[in-house]
């Protein structure tokens, strides 16, 4: 079964569309009751979906945070 989930599990609550792949949280729930055509149409609007999700910042890493407290970043 074709699906845009890349494994970044998480909502935006200001557009309730998921980070990773666009999808609502319904869409998401019913995934597998949809018929491939349904699934293609909702596929076909991710992009667009995406454009509006606010990106959370990135956390700091432990090296990226050791190397600026080094002075090297």
């Amino acid at each position: 079964m074709e699906s845009p989930c890349i494994l970044v599990c998480s909502i935006d609550m200001v557009t309730g569309y998921c980070f990773g792949c666009g999808r609502t949280r319904d869409e998401i729930g019913a995934w597998s009751l949809y018929t491939s055509e349904q699934r293609r149409t909702i596929m076909a609007e991710l992009p667009a979906r995406l454009e509006t999700v606010e990106r959370k910042p990135r956390r700091e890493t432990r090296r990226t945070r050791m190397a600026r407290e080094r002075g090297e970043a």
